[in-house]
């Protein structure tokens, strides 16, 4: 009798973790470079906002200015508020009680982007030299199983991911600053892109962020990669030149990437319904109307950072308030969690997986 009890409880919750299997196959992550957590939760900020009236001014205004927090938000990001804060969560609106926050201590580029993949600060990675990253990334670690082989790919606006991801030993696809896509297929709208990429952009290390998430776009239609990772960088480089009506030009821009990027993935069978997407910034910045152009370790308000999460094993929690913080070096294992892999048993060191995003699981 005994064992018959024991049989009907283990058969019961087999069913019931079956029942919970997760559905997300893919996961898409992608960061937008020092996007303070400011604009996100509450739009435009009014001491950066231009008080001239010319027409550029006016324009802007126009476009990004309205009298609640709420209106503003949705007006500059109108996907991450009308689609992944309904049907995902957003964290780090200190306003309401939600941390979220680096912990390298450094509150800059590399560092942060090295924490964030790799799942812990290193005090080694201290600067934003190019030099290869002795940690490896959860997507080089990913890329190492059978079922993920070949199906990692990283794109970039910043010429120094190919040091950050360790390129020459991670053994998957890093397109990053203006390096030209010569994986084949090469399409003529690829070979355009390229060429774009090359012929335009005033930066010396990142080309705009048009030419680079085209070119990422291209390659995911054509190649089906599982885990995608892409990074922005015009927010960074407006924000660092003061110029605050480009920056929120760039913010809004990356929100309209995002939408293309889901809808893309909606329209595809290899995606659609079993894809999560991830959102995040590797630094914050300081406060208007000066320290916002910065961070780094001597403006500790750069420390402060936000995060999204959508997908089929997400429950839509909407905008969290007042929870538990979240801290950047939990996001390597949350995102090979989505994927069923035990990242904290391979890295003991990384932060655990932020639980209420994976709650459906």
């Amino acid at each position: 009798m005994l064992f018959l009890r024991l049989t009907t409880a283990f058969i019961c919750f087999a069913l019931l973790c079956a029942g919970q299997q997760a559905k997300t196959r893919n996961v898409f992550f992608v960061m937008s470079d020092g996007l303070r957590w400011q604009e996100i939760y509450t739009g435009a900020d009014r001491p950066l906002m231009p008080t001239r009236e010319g027409r550029e001014e006016t324009e802007l205004r126009s476009a990004f200015w309205r009298e609640t927090a709420q209106e503003r938000r949705e007006a500059l990001l109108p996907f991450l508020w009308t689609v992944l804060a309904k049907q995902g969560q957003l964290y780090g609106n200190r306003d309401a009680g939600s941390e979220a926050y680096v912990t390298n201590g450094f509150n800059f580029s590399y560092p942060g982007y090295s924490e964030i993949l790799c799942g812990f600060p290193d005090p080694r990675v201290d600067s934003n030299e190019k030099r290869p990253n002795p940690n490896v990334t959860v997507l080089e670690w990913l890329n190492q199983k059978a079922a993920f082989k070949g199906k990692v790919a990283a794109f970039g606006a910043w010429d120094t991911f190919p040091a950050i991801f360790n390129r020459d030993r991670a053994g998957f696809l890093v397109n990053a600053g203006y390096e030209t896509l010569d994986v084949p297929p090469i399409t003529p709208k690829l070979e355009i892109l390229n060429r774009l990429k090359a012929d335009t952009g005033i930066w010396g290390g990142e080309p705009f962020d048009a030419t680079m998430f085209y070119t990422a776009l291209e390659y995911l239609k054509a190649h089906k990669p599982r885990v995608l990772f892409i990074s922005l960088g015009d927010t960074d480089e407006w924000a660092h030149a003061g110029n605050y009506s480009l920056y929120l030009k760039a913010v809004h821009r990356a929100d309209q990437f995002l939408r293309q990027l889901w809808e893309t993935a909606q329209s595809l069978p290899e995606y659609k319904g079993s894809t999560t997407l991830i959102v995040a910034t590797d630094h914050g910045r300081g406060l208007a109307p000066v320290e916002w152009r910065s961070h780094g370790q001597k403006v500790p308000d750069s420390k402060n950072v936000w995060y999204g999460f959508m997908g089929p094993d997400t429950p839509g929690l909407g905008e969290r308030r007042n929870v538990e913080p979240v801290t950047q070096n939990q996001i390597a294992a949350t995102l090979a969690r989505f994927l069923g892999e035990d990242y904290n048993a391979a890295v003991p060191k990384a932060g655990k997986p932020v639980g209420d995003v994976l709650a459906k699981r």
